[in-house]
């Protein structure tokens, strides 16, 4: 059972599945609220924090793949569950940034016990993402035209804004237009696994080298 009030945000596409999760957790305890999509979970974050985080992977707008980025790390203190159909198990799909993975169309009591085994507060905000750590944006379109365009969320100021892909890759850095943080990002298919990796083991071999010359400097 958990503490009572505890405060949880669902975020799915499918407006049956956010009513249905919601009225079973409301009635076991959680304080809920949902959101149909990234760009409007990221408004609801901005609005109270919450403490979990129930979010689908395959939504227009903003993916789960995307807000899971941001989330991380943007707000390392919430603890994060993807959810989707589209894969089978108990296990985090490799490149997906949260704590647990739900497998949609699997029973509720499930659903509970993964949330039972969540790691503590404390402990997971002292783990924020690696700033090296790219945000897999969701490639809603095949299109790899060099007038193609996506909308990129900023994982410091929140805001979103529209970026044009031109020839640059599947791998960029942009700067935010509003607060000029530079956003690394991949841009992918759910099922472009390739690219990510990729970029992972980049950034694996980077932060030892950057670690050891800090330890160097002392």
């Amino acid at each position: 059972m958990p503490n009572t009030l505890a405060t949880l945000l669902i975020v799915d596409d499918e407006p049956a599945v956010r009513t249905s999760i919601s009225q079973v957790l409301t009635e076991v305890g959680y304080r809920v609220r949902s959101a149909e999509d990234g760009f409007a979970a990221l408004r609801e974050i901005g609005s109270e924090v919450p403490e979990l985080l129930l979010s689908d992977l395959n939504m227009p707008g903003m993916s789960g793949f995307e807000l899971l980025s941001v989330v991380r790390r943007r707000f390392p203190s919430i603890r994060t569950i993807a959810m989707s159909g589209a894969f089978s198990g108990d296990e985090v799909p490799s490149g997906v940034p949260a704590d647990k993975f739900y497998q949609k169309g699997s029973s509720i009591v499930a659903l509970l016990r993964i949330m039972e085994t969540l790691p503590q507060a404390e402990r997971h905000a002292c783990q924020p993402a690696s700033p090296d750590a790219p945000l897999w944006i969701h490639r809603g379109t095949h299109d790899l035209s060099s007038d193609a365009s996506d909308t990129i969320a900023c994982p410091e100021c929140l805001r979103t804004f529209p970026r044009t892909l031109g020839d640059g890759g599947l791998e960029r850095k942009t700067d935010c237009i509003y607060c000029r943080s530079s956003i690394h990002s991949v841009a992918a298919q759910p099922e472009d696994r390739a690219p990510l990796h990729a970029v992972q083991r980049k950034a694996a071999a980077v932060i030892p080298i950057q670690r050891s010359a800090s330890n160097s400097s002392l």
